[in-house]
């Protein structure tokens, strides 16, 4: 028995060398540890990257972008563009927030004017799901601020010292003679109203500063209970125990070659089940788009490592300055059924084969030469009324469904209600005109299918040649 144990133990050493030794060779990555992770980002320039697109990782460095990369929220307030976007989730999980700068580059204003006379409000949405989300809002952060010409990059946090969310931002304006962006912070309970903004984070002399994201770590875990990275001239780290309290100058990130010249936008992540961080930074300078830099203590600058970029894949957009949420498994199955890669696809006229269903100032028809053409291009999602059905969600104005009223046909946002599933539901049948083709029957008049009438979409009985050709449309890229 004695040789037996001694053999035994001395296979059990040499597995576990085994194990040792690959984990050692293995290129460095976070395991991972139940549900992953959801990053919400703009991806670019003009009125379709100045939108809000969703990215999931399981793994925290390897990231795939929902809904085919395509937009999942469009602004239709403000400038119409939206950028720099914080997701914001309430204490018991309840209730979520995207904030996000009211700003579109490009699309009318340039860059000049977004520093000197831009919009003082920041753009709101809110949700009870991470799948469904309400109509934008304005929020002004800015107009009481005395001579605030911008309101940029926010941030929230929820405070348990005031039982309220500390609102937090940056606005170029002049004080004690100094005109430059300082980050302002305001409290809310409900992202609609706020407190009076006060100045929160000042620089001396000149400097200015705009983008901070504020980070609670665990106790254990370095000196503080909280801490902020900024970018301020370089990438500045700040430790406090309090969210509105003093803060201790922790050093910089210049130490592993980064700058505030080279990168902003700081993004926090945790990584699940370990003592471990990302501090995602965007490579703005370079048009590189977010890298990640680790760290096992967040307030110690002399740890933070640099990853070679075979050690993360950041999928298949540029993603810009956002916010990364570790989900639930509740939230990450509604976010991911929501969301999927699901292609975006043309509705071809059976009889007018230069024609494709498109939108058009929120009505339908078909058209030749569309322009823009995402304007006839929708995703078809399954059923919201019923299974084995389809739905058309727009690509552009996307949550907005083609949907039947009065037997004419608009693009509408969804307003949640079983009338407006019934009516934006569809079965998606042989053509009639041509079986190779497809019709679309209404889920809630059975006898009706989608057809053009003098180009004009409508919903109708087919009871003619003519009627079926009108109702035969062929599904492609």
């Amino acid at each position: 028995m004695t040789a037996l144990r001694a053999r035994l133990s001395a296979m059990l050493i040499a597995v576990c060398l085994l194990f040792t030794g690959l984990a050692a060779a293995a290129p460095q990555q976070a395991a991972a540890a139940g549900p992953g992770y959801l990053m919400v980002h703009f991806i670019g320039e003009g009125s379709t990257g100045q939108q809000m697109y969703l990215s999931h990782s399981t793994d925290g460095v390897h990231w795939n972008d929902l809904n085919g990369g395509g937009m999942v929220l469009r602004s239709t307030v403000g400038t119409q563009g939206v950028r720099d976007p914080a997701l914001v989730r309430s204490p018991d999980g309840s209730r979520y927030w995207i904030i996000a700068t009211d700003l579109c580059i490009g699309c009318g204003q340039n860059w000049d004017q977004a520093v000197n006379n831009a919009s003082r409000n920041l753009v709101v949405w809110e949700s009870t799901d991470l799948a469904t989300w309400s109509q934008p809002w304005l929020l002004n952060v800015a107009g009481a601020i005395p001579d605030g010409r911008n309101a940029w990059a926010p941030e929230a946090i929820w405070d348990p010292a005031s039982s309220s969310y500390v609102l937090y931002w940056a606005t170029n304006a002049t004080l004690d003679g100094v005109l430059k962006h300082r980050i302002y912070a305001a409290r809310t309970s409900d992202f609609r109203t706020i407190t009076t903004p006060q100045v929160y984070i000042d620089r001396p002399g000149t400097q200015g500063i705009i983008d901070t994201q504020i980070i609670e770590v665990p106790s254990g875990v370095g000196n503080f209970r909280y801490v902020r990275a900024s970018g301020d001239g370089q990438i500045t780290l700040e430790g406090g125990n309090s969210i509105l309290g003093t803060w201790t100058d922790l050093g910089n990130l210049s130490g592993i070659g980064l700058t505030g010249s080279q990168v902003e936008g700081p993004m926090w992540m945790k990584f699940n089940g370990t003592d471990k961080w990302a501090l995602y930074l965007d490579q703005y300078a370079s048009s590189g788009g977010y890298m990640p830099v680790l760290t096992t203590d967040p307030s110690n600058p002399a740890v933070y490592q640099r990853q070679a970029s075979s050690a993360y894949d950041m999928g298949g957009t540029k993603k810009r300055h956002g916010w990364i949420l570790n989900l639930t498994a509740a939230e990450e199955s509604r976010v991911l059924a929501r969301w999927p890669s699901t292609p975006a696809q043309r509705l071809q006229s059976f009889n007018f084969q230069d024609r494709y269903v498109r939108h058009v100032n929120f009505d339908a028809r078909i058209d030749p030469n569309v322009s823009p053409v995402d304007d006839s291009r929708f995703r078809l999602r399954p059923g919201l009324a019923g299974t084995g059905t389809v739905s058309f969600e727009s690509v552009n104005f996307p949550g907005y469904f083609l949907r039947h009223f009065d037997y004419d046909f608009q693009l509408v946002p969804n307003d949640g209600s079983s009338q407006f599933a019934q009516d934006a539901t569809f079965r998606q049948v042989a053509g009639l005109a041509d079986p190779t083709w497809s019709s679309f029957q209404s889920y809630n008049h059975p006898d009706h299918y989608i057809r053009h009438y003098a180009y004009e979409l409508k919903l109708d009985p087919i009871t003619t040649a003519t009627g079926r050709g009108d109702a035969t449309f062929r599904v492609t890229g």
